[in-house]
C-alpha cells in the first residue's frame, strides 16, 4: 500500500507539471501572463534619437514616479538592434515596451490589430535623416544611376528605404515607388558611415541618421542631397515608444509613471543639453565628444517632443503599397489615448 501511495503521488506530481506546462503555453498564445505593477522591460536604441530614454534611465525617473503611484518599480533596460528582433521580443512577452522607428511600429500595429493591439505611448523627438553622397555627379535624386549604391539599415522595409520610396513616388509616379530599391544595400549605420568616409567601397551614398550623418558631413567630399524633412514636408518623428495594450491595461500605474518620466526627461533635455549629452556619452560608453553630441541635439532641425510629427504620411503610404493591411484613419489610430490630448500628425 505504501508503494502504491508513492506511485499515486508520482502520478499526481506528473499531472501538476503537465498542467503547469499547458498553462504556460496558453499564456504565450494569449500574449503572456500579466506581471506585477512596477515591473517593466524596455528596449531602446543606441542613437541620440532615444536620448529622452537615456535621461529616464540615468535619473531613475520611472522609479521616481512609480513610487508616487504607490508602486515599487523594477526597470530592466535592454538594447536590441533591428525592428524585427524587437517585434519578436514583444510578441513573445520577453519585452514590455520598445523604441523603434515608425515602420516597425506600423508593421506590428497592423499585425496585432484586434489582437494584442500594439500602439505608441509617445514620440521621442523629431530628428532629420540625411541622404548623403560623395559622387560629384549626383546633385539631385534624379542623378542617382546604376553605378551608385545607397547604404541604409534594411532594404525595402526600413524608414530610410520607405523615405526613398515616397520620394520616388513623388518624382516618378506611384507605380514607380520602388525606383531606387535596386540601388540600395543593407548596412548598419556605423558600417555605412565608415564605407562612405573611406571612399574605397561600392557604397558612395548613405541614407544616414544622427550622429553618423553629422560625422560624415565633416568630410568636404560628402554632401547632402535630401532629407526626411524634405520628403515628408516638415519635421518628422524619428523614434517612437510603444507597447501592447495588455501592458497599458494590466499596469496602469506603471504606464502613468512612464508617461510622467518621459515628460520630465523632455523638460530636462530641452533645458540642459550639455548634461543630456554627457549622460548619453556615459551610458553608451561612446567615443564621441560630449560637445559634438551637444551640437547635434542643439541643432535647429532637432525638436525633442512627445507628440508625433508627420507620421501619418508614412502610414498612408504603407497602406497604399500594401505594406500594411489596415489603413489608419489618422495618427490617433496607432497611438494610445493618453498621447492624443496634445495633438500630433
Amino acid at each position: 500500500m505504501q508503494a502504491l501511495g508513492k506511485t499515486q503521488q508520482h502520478q499526481r506530481a506528473s499531472w501538476i507539471k503537465r498542467l503547469a506546462g499547458l498553462a504556460a503555453a496558453a499564456a504565450l498564445l494569449t500574449g503572456g501572463a500579466a506581471h506585477a505593477e512596477g515591473q517593466i522591460r524596455i528596449a531602446y536604441q543606441f542613437d541620440v534619437g532615444d536620448i529622452l530614454l537615456h535621461v529616464v534611465r540615468d535619473q531613475k525617473l520611472i522609479e521616481k514616479y512609480a513610487a508616487q503611484e504607490g508602486v515599487q518599480a523594477k526597470v530592466e533596460w535592454k538594447q536590441l538592434s533591428g525592428g524585427a528582433a524587437i517585434n519578436d521580443a514583444i510578441l513573445s512577452n520577453t519585452l514590455d515596451v520598445a523604441s523603434t522607428g515608425l515602420p516597425p511600429l506600423l508593421t506590428i500595429w497592423d499585425r496585432t490589430y484586434g489582437k494584442q493591439n500594439i500602439k505608441a505611448i509617445a514620440a521621442l523627438g523629431s530628428l532629420p535623416t540625411y541622404l548623403l553622397t560623395r559622387n560629384p555627379e549626383v546633385k539631385t535624386l534624379a542623378d542617382f544611376s546604376a553605378k551608385d549604391r545607397i547604404a541604409l539599415p534594411a532594404t525595402t522595409i526600413s524608414l530610410h528605404a520607405r523615405l526613398l520610396q515616397i520620394a520616388a513616388a513623388a518624382q516618378y509616379g506611384k507605380d514607380k515607388f520602388n525606383h531606387f530599391d535596386e540601388l540600395t544595400v543593407s548596412l548598419p549605420h556605423s558600417e555605412a558611415a565608415a564605407a562612405l568616409l573611406s571612399g574605397k567601397t561600392e557604397v558612395n551614398a548613405h541614407f544616414a541618421s544622427p550622429p553618423f550623418q553629422f560625422q560624415e558631413l565633416k568630410d568636404p567630399a560628402i554632401r547632402k542631397i535630401t532629407t526626411s524633412y524634405d520628403i515628408l514636408g516638415g519635421p518628422a518623428t524619428l523614434n517612437i515608444l510603444w507597447a501592447p495594450e495588455r501592458f497599458q491595461k494590466e499596469n496602469p500605474k506603471t504606464f502613468t509613471a512612464l508617461r510622467r518620466a518621459l515628460a520630465e526627461a523632455l523638460s530636462f533635455v530641452q533645458g540642459h543639453k550639455a548634461e543630456a549629452a554627457a549622460i548619453y556619452v556615459r551610458l553608451e560608453s561612446s567615443k564621441l565628444p560630449v560637445g559634438f553630441v551637444q551640437e547635434i541635439i542643439s541643432s535647429p532641425d532637432v525638436q525633442y517632443t512627445l507628440q508625433p510629427q508627420n507620421t501619418f504620411k508614412l502610414a498612408s503610404f504603407l497602406a497604399d503599397v500594401g505594406a500594411i493591411k489596415h489603413r489608419p484613419a489618422s495618427w490617433k489610430d496607432y497611438f494610445f489615448e493618453e498621447a492624443q490630448s496634445q495633438g500630433g500628425s
